[in-house]
């Protein structure tokens, strides 16, 4: 059964452009690790300040070895700027088992 991990991060006003470019220049070295199945990050869009980075993974153990890895370290360490401490403290991550999940329908007009 599949695990869903949710940061949830609260990132002030004058931090988020640099919060979603340090994104986008990410290594990307979660998609080669074993087990792990998708990632997305989503910004807020009315009311709030806090974003979500959604991973989810084919165990718990994956998730964990991927916890626990250097690439992990890397990929977390802040950048050496300081977008890392303004975020640390208002991180949140939530753990879900996927229990049943769906994708869109094959329209049959379409099929032959």
């Amino acid at each position: 059964m599949s695990v869903v991990k949710i940061n949830a991060i609260t990132v002030p006003p004058d931090k988020q452009e640099r919060f979603e470019e340090r994104f986008r220049g990410r290594a990307g070295a979660v998609e080669q690790t074993p087990g792990f199945e998708w990632f997305e990050l989503l910004r807020p869009t009315e009311g709030t300040d806090q974003y979500l980075v959604y991973t989810r993974w084919s165990s718990e153990e994956a998730y964990e070895a991927w916890q626990s890895s250097q690439d992990f370290d890397r990929a977390h360490d802040g950048g050496g700027d300081t977008l890392a401490p303004a975020a640390a403290h208002s991180a949140h991550l939530w753990s879900y088992q996927v229990l049943e999940s769906a994708g869109p329908r094959a329209n049959q007009e379409n099929q032959v």
